[in-house]
């Protein structure tokens, strides 16, 4: 798989001139942003088609969407509208929920990412609990694109072994959470890497750097 299909940039700066920069330094190694609340709370929900239109490149929100089924509708289809290809919806609300944003995505060309457990330590104490459910439910559901963290490696791997190898599996913490890319490959489609590289002196050294530490 080409690199630049292995390696998502989690964009959360909340400035767009700067995170704007930020993604033509690195256009050359990437074709897949992740925009989350940061950005589009401060700057509104057209940034997802700004970047679009200046970096052809395809767009995930990162809006976690959890709520009911009449409520995550209109939250995708506002998403959808405003330029994103793709939108994380995470999985512990239900099927009904689930199966919303489904609809909806299916309905507007765009695609859905089913959030099965997050990267962060807090996530031990109760998503991760019900992970597997969860991700038994999407694939029982139809569900072709998964979410699973870089930071507990054994975790992505049994991801990986419920979902099959026929869905494609996005893996969020590599860098400043710890997640290591290479290993993280071993078993996810692509890594998001935000901070390593957006708070970078120089982004495109440090795309450079994770790239190297894939290919070995």
């Amino acid at each position: 798989m080409d690199v630049k299909n292995r390696i998502i940039l989690a964009m959360d700066l909340m400035d767009l001139d700067e995170a704007l920069r930020v993604a033509e330094d690195v256009s050359g190694y990437i074709n897949t942003i992740k925009i989350g609340y940061p950005l589009v709370l401060s700057e509104g929900p057209d940034v997802m088609g700004a970047f679009r239109e200046n970096f052809d490149c395809r767009i995930i929100a990162d809006f976690k969407v959890a709520d009911i089924p009449e409520t995550n509708e209109k939250i995708c289809a506002a998403t959808f509208r405003a330029g994103a290809d793709a939108i994380i919806v995470h999985g512990f609300t239900g099927p009904d929920s689930v199966t919303s944003c489904m609809q909806v995505a299916n309905e507007m060309g765009g695609d859905i990412f089913l959030l099965t457990e997050m990267s962060h330590p807090g996530a031990e104490m109760f998503i991760q609990g019900a992970a597997d459910d969860i991700a038994r439910m999407g694939v029982d559901l139809g569900v072709r694109n998964f979410v699973g963290p870089s930071t507990r490696i054994k975790r992505l791997s049994r991801l990986r072994e419920i979902i099959g190898d026929d869905s494609f599996l996005i893996s969020p913490g590599v860098g400043a959470q710890g997640g290591d890319p290479a290993e993280t490959l071993e078993f996810a489609d692509a890594i998001i890497v935000g901070r390593s590289i957006y708070l970078a002196d120089n982004p495109e050294a440090a795309v450079k750097g994770i790239i190297k530490s894939i290919k070995g």
